[in-house]
């Protein structure tokens, strides 16, 4: 049973809110518990994917939502699930003739044939008129079960902050009922759902409850809001775990995790000041970048806004009006990294902004990778990817109200025969499709580049019984 809470963050859970969450808690006590750091970049898509394939972004073309099709420069896909290009763990179970249930993983939209049922993510276009399902009659059922269902909340980048935490809750306890559901009428080896709420929260009332983050006020409303969401999650998972005797493994994992959003970087107006982007026109105001705003022949970069920038050169003989002459291609990188890595805030103060080449973080980069990727203030300052105005920096997100930005320190929990309990050793978000495997007895497929968590929670050292026992040995036999 793997429950999935996007972006939760083990800082409130293993170290902030574990005495109020009883499900969780009674899980740490006999599990091993710890972090589990996502991949590059740390986000919803592709990290999910990554997790359930033991693949990384680089492996599996995936950058983020959306993707470079080809070397033009307006030409760009969702990366859904037909962009998964390798098994993950249900489509290896499945071939094995295992049962499985999935339910709201994300890249699992359309939904993929599968030994059982899956309902698929909240990249579904509109649960009213779309095939959401395997099978397609299992939609007829869940309208029957839950009524109308929610595969996310509608614009939760909003000021109305009551109508968000209403919406938030109906999905979480609806998916919750639909889990519950699932798991009671049909068979299963293997089953897995995502909660998206735990990031919509996030996003959504993060200043209201981070003593740090700069628009904190003492006493405010929603205080307590993203805490008492947590105890409504344990509860829920309370209620799935009478579901797993003590013979069912269970793993509790996040993506990612979350941090406090300082403000954001305009990467095009960084661009557009340092010369190396140039517009067909000054815009009016603030907007979002497009194609057709940019003098190509004239342009050297471009970036892209969200929780991190990908930022991308325009090439001679590789993008249609290519300028930069490939001999010049690492110079100018070499260029745009040192700019970025020392652009402070508003003041010129260091904020910490990390930049990467693809090759840094994957031993290859399929698809059309960016040429770099950059972490403004190691993610606590978001990518604005809009242009006008001149401001490179602000204290607002341009795509809506946003509190928090993402973290690589996401979370897992892991109860199974063998594997000791306790706070253990940091973990890769690679390593659980194998652990899956691996506890059901089911080889994995080449090319997986993670390792067991059981495995390593079985040997993971000995306890101060067994320590005592062996010091005793090697005593007896003249060693110590």
């Amino acid at each position: 049973m793997l429950i999935g809470l996007d972006c939760a963050a083990p800082q409130l859970v293993f170290d902030r809110w574990l005495d109020r969450l009883p499900a969780i808690r009674s899980l740490t006590e006999k599990s091993a518990f710890g972090i589990l750091r996502s991949c590059d970049p740390p986000i919803t898509v592709p990290a999910w994917s990554v997790m359930m394939s033991s693949h990384d972004p680089g492996a599996l073309g995936i950058y983020g939502f959306r993707n470079r099709k080809d070397r033009s420069y307006d030409q760009l896909g969702i990366a859904d699930s037909r962009a998964v290009r390798v098994p993950r763990v249900w489509d290896v179970l499945s071939e094995a003739g295992r049962d499985v249930i999935v339910l709201g993983v994300p890249g699992t939209y359309p939904p993929p044939r599968v030994n059982g049922a899956l309902v698929s993510c909240f990249l579904t276009p509109d649960p009213k008129t779309s095939t959401y399902t395997h099978p397609p009659e299992l939609k007829d059922e869940i309208e029957r079960t839950v009524g109308e269902y929610q595969v996310d909340v509608r614009d939760f980048r909003t000021d109305d902050k009551e109508r968000l935490l209403d919406q938030v809750t109906e999905m979480t306890n609806t998916r919750f009922r639909l889990a519950e559901h699932l798991l009671d009428t049909r068979p299963w080896d293997f089953f897995a759902m995502v909660e998206m709420g735990t990031d919509r929260m996030h996003h959504g009332f993060w200043r209201y409850m981070d003593r740090e983050h700069r628009l904190y006020e003492p006493g405010n409303r929603f205080e307590n809001a993203i805490r008492d969401y947590y105890v409504l999650v344990d509860q829920l998972i309370g209620r799935l775990l009478t579901r797993a005797d003590d013979d069912t493994a269970v793993l509790v994992v996040s993506d990612h995790g979350a941090k406090r959003m300082d403000g954001a970087i305009c990467i095009n107006e960084w661009l557009r000041r340092e010369g190396y982007l140039t517009l067909t026109r000054e815009p009016d105001e603030a907007e979002r970048l497009t194609p057709d705003l940019i003098d190509w022949e004239r342009t050297k970069a471009w970036g892209d806004g969200g929780y991190y920038a990908r930022l991308f050169l325009n090439v001679e003989g590789r993008e249609p009006k290519g300028v930069i002459p490939s001999a010049e291609y690492e110079q100018v990188r070499d260029e745009l990294i040192r700019g970025l890595e020392t652009l402070g805030d508003e003041d010129g103060r260091p904020i910490g902004t990390r930049v990467y080449r693809p090759q840094d973080l994957y031993a290859e980069a399929n698809g059309i990778p960016p040429d770099l990727l950059v972490y403004f203030g190691d993610l606590n300052w978001r990518s604005a990817g809009t242009v006008g105005g001149g401001a490179v920096h602000l204290r607002e997100n341009d795509t809506g109200p946003d509190d928090a930005n993402h973290a690589h320190e996401g979370m897992y929990i892991l109860r199974a025969d063998g594997v000791a309990g306790g706070r253990a050793e940091e973990r890769r978000i690679q390593d659980v499709a194998p652990t899956i495997l691996e506890l059901l007895g089911v080889p994995p497929p080449a090319g997986m580049k993670g390792s067991s968590i059981a495995g390593a929670g079985a040997d993971r050292g000995y306890s101060q019984e067994e320590e005592e026992l062996v010091a005793q040995r090697l005593e007896d036999l003249g060693y110590l």
